[in-house]
């Protein structure tokens, strides 16, 4: 079989995207939108607010008068991308009908997570890769939402291990595989990649499905 070949890039070389109706209008958004492009590439520590403010065509002052330092910058777009990440997951679940089970909230789950990992592959890099920098008042709420996230995954899990749909060695040791393989998506996926999200994740799905020792697995995926 063809093999998409690697390119050893920090981020695929995809468009600066952010979720609808979460970018301010006029100059705040611009410089949300350069910040995002230049973390992701160079990473926090390596974009000044110098070049943050040259990428938006304003000077270093203006830049200030919207955002006190690059750290809240790069605080407000870890925000937005747990707020995305947690809004998907939680309503992909949540639509499941009961008679699907936990088999069923796995799959839909999987869906959701490589779905924002596909569709804001930047915004998921910096989120998931320069949470890090933040001071702990300043992560504290991506934090919160990064908890719930993983909370929602492990209650799944440990639903469907006590029906009967799962058989897992390790709970927690099988989320974090699970939300590892969604997450690296972001670090490679881009218009250069010959796979589809939909197909993507669809194989995801199926990885999941079986780390969670799911039976019956075709019916399970939905597909």
């Amino acid at each position: 079989m063809d093999v998409a070949e690697w390119e050893p890039r920090r981020v695929a070389a995809v468009a600066v995207a952010l979720p609808d109706g979460v970018t301010p209008a006029g100059t705040r958004g611009k410089i949300l939108e350069a910040a995002l492009a230049l973390y992701a590439e160079l990473g926090f520590y390596g974009t000044s607010i110098r070049r943050i403010a040259d990428q938006v065509g304003i000077n270093s002052a203006t830049l200030y008068s919207h955002y006190p330092s690059k750290e809240h910058v790069l605080a407000e777009l870890v925000r937005v991308g747990h707020r995305e990440l947690h809004g998907r997951l939680t309503t992909a679940v949540e639509a499941v009908p009961p008679a699907d089970g936990a088999t069923g909230q796995l799959a839909a789950l999987v869906r959701a997570h490589v779905g924002v990992h596909v569709d804001y592959p930047l915004l998921a890099v910096v989120t998931n890769s320069e949470l890090h920098a933040l001071s702990p008042e300043h992560a504290a709420p991506s934090l919160e939402l990064r908890a719930a996230c993983r909370r929602l995954l492990l209650g799944i899990l440990e639903r469907g291990v006590k029906d009967g749909e799962f058989a897992v060695p390790d709970l927690v040791l099988t989320a974090t595989a699970i939300g590892a393989i969604g997450m690296h998506v972001a670090q490679w996926f881009g218009p250069d990649q010959p796979f589809s999200g939909e197909w993507i994740a669809e194989t995801y799905v199926r990885l999941a499905l079986r780390m969670a020792g799911a039976a019956g697995m075709a019916d399970a995926a939905g597909r």
